[in-house]
């Protein structure tokens, strides 16, 4: 299990990465609701972190509402689930 958040979380900070240089460059996108499926299959964590990284998305109230909450969900599962 951590193995897999630690990839899925790697994976959704380097493609925040990729479609930051993808902008820039005015070539195609990654889809928002690839982000948002990474965030909710586990990589919220690396989605949020490309974010700010990158200032990547942070104009879109989709991304900066609902990838934290996201999150929230998440580490509230996790530790229910402990």
């Amino acid at each position: 299990m951590v193995v897999y958040l630690i990839l899925i979380n790697a994976a959704g900070l380097l493609f925040m990465c990729l479609d930051k240089h993808l902008a820039k460059k005015h070539a195609r996108r990654i889809s928002e609701r690839f982000f948002m499926l990474t965030a909710l299959l586990g990589g919220s964590v690396g989605v949020f972190l490309g974010m700010g990284l990158f200032r990547h998305k942070t104009k879109h109230r989709l991304f900066t509402l609902g990838v934290p909450l996201i999150l929230v969900v998440q580490v509230f599962l996790f530790f229910l689930l402990q």
